[in-house]
């Protein structure tokens, strides 16, 4: 049997108006798990019915941080560690932009790790997406925030001994108005829960686990992207609303991934606007009060 290969030359990639196809093809290595939670992402917005010229995505350093570039919104590639205030500032100027962070595990929780404690903590209006691949991909592999205890990295040529931040627990303790996790394999269920976090108000935070097989799995002999993805597929079960506390990863060990919180919050905005009414009285005018649409007409 016999196809036309012609009729393949006119089929337009369904995601491409959410993307910026002259940056194509990207960066990424074969196998990462950058691009598929992007591909998520793009169907997120594909679906959450958002008006995306008031969607702005911003990004810190390191392979995460590409993906501002390849969105087609309004984006900012920022600087290392600074992604989470560049975006205060940003929602803060303009309160009707839905504003995205899309950053990685050592951006947002090393150099970036003040700053995620106090936007959580003041429930900033944003959605944080972290993609959690345990090393620092771009400069070398050294040892990250989320390394598990054991792995080798650059920085730990005999294995880390260093505890290793869980992620969904910091941001549950600090305040989060939503707290996720998914795996790479799991892009029907990430797809969701992007789409929740683009239509909900108040600090949410979204990890992604996705391997980095050119350094990490590669330096711990853990195969390649298609070897990562069976682990995620065999040693993850879904747990919605489980323990932030427990649900701490080990190296190579079971993974607990789903929606763990959901609740209501004042955002910053909402609490700063009703502080001041309630102390200034009529002489305050709220300051944008009609930002609350998430980017929807």
């Amino acid at each position: 049997m016999t196809q036309d290969n012609n009729n393949y030359a006119d089929v337009k990639n369904p995601l491409m108006d959410v993307l910026r196809h002259d940056r194509m093809p990207h960066i990424w290595c074969p196998g990462c798990g950058i691009g598929t939670s992007l591909n998520c992402f793009a169907r997120a917005l594909e679906g959450c019915g958002l008006n995306l010229d008031k969607v702005a995505i911003v990004s810190g350093i390191g392979c995460t941080g590409r993906t501002a570039g390849y969105i087609n919104l309004d984006s900012f590639h920022t600087t290392h560690g600074r992604a989470i205030p560049f975006a205060t500032g940003l929602k803060l100027s303009n309160p009707e932009l839905n504003v995205v962070v899309y950053s990685g595990d050592g951006d947002l929780f090393a150099i970036g790790g003040n700053h995620f404690f106090h936007a959580a903590r003041r429930n900033m209006d944003l959605l944080v997406i972290c993609v959690n691949n345990y090393t620092y991909g771009m400069t070398g592999g050294q040892v990250a925030p989320t390394t598990p205890l054991g792995p080798t990295q650059t920085t730990m040529p005999y294995g880390n001994f260093e505890n290793s931040f869980n992620l969904p627990f910091i941001a549950d303790a600090c305040g989060a108005t939503y707290v996720a996790r998914w795996t790479a394999y799991h892009v029907k269920q990430l797809a969701k829960s992007m789409q929740e976090g683009l239509l909900k108000k108040g600090f949410r935070f979204i990890e992604v686990m996705c391997p980095c097989p050119t350094l990490y799995s590669r330096r711990n002999k853990l195969g390649d992207g298609v070897d990562q993805m069976l682990y995620y597929k065999e040693k993850s079960t879904i747990k919605n609303e489980a323990n932030t506390k427990e649900v701490e990863l080990s190296y190579q060990g079971d993974i607990i991934v789903g929606k763990f919180v959901d609740r209501e919050r004042p955002t910053w905005l909402d609490s700063m606007n009703n502080h001041l009414s309630k102390a200034l009285g009529d002489s305050f005018s709220p300051y944008g009060t009609n930002g609350g649409n998430h980017g929807q007409d």
